[in-house]
């Protein structure tokens, strides 16, 4: 569950290394976030060896899409969909821009099957592979 000011790592290689949450879509009561769900964040940090050729800058605001919780996320069938991952940052999310699409060209981790349903297939076809 992701909330406002909560610090998320970035799975893409647009050149951020973290982002803050500033605020949840999809209503204007909903206060969590969970694995699928839009939010706006602003950049905290940036990695090191693309500080120059960045394609995003610190402090900036972008769209973000959710591809991986601390929580596990319960499917219909009784099985969970759960990171393997145990890092400081276990939430992970994608940047994308006003169009709706990813600002990296690559993403470093599994996305869920959950976007396929979604209809976010441009997310799929540039990752390493699927989380059943």
């Amino acid at each position: 569950m992701i909330q406002q000011e909560s610090i998320i790592k970035v799975a893409d290689n647009s050149g951020a290394k973290t982002v803050k949450c500033i605020k949840v879509l999809g209503g204007y009561k909903k206060k969590t976030a969970k694995l699928g769900d839009l939010i706006i964040t602003s950049i905290q940090e940036l990695r090191n060896k693309s500080k120059i050729t960045s394609k995003v800058k610190k402090g900036e605001i972008y769209k973000a899409f959710i591809i991986r919780t601390k929580k596990p996320l319960k499917k219909k069938d009784g099985s969970y969909i759960s990171s393997i991952k145990t890092t400081r940052h276990n939430n992970a999310v994608i940047l994308i821009n006003k169009k709706g699409n990813p600002i990296g060209t690559r993403i470093t981790e599994p996305v869920p099957y959950k976007l396929k349903k979604k209809q976010f297939l441009k997310f799929i076809k540039i990752s390493p592979g699927l989380l059943y």
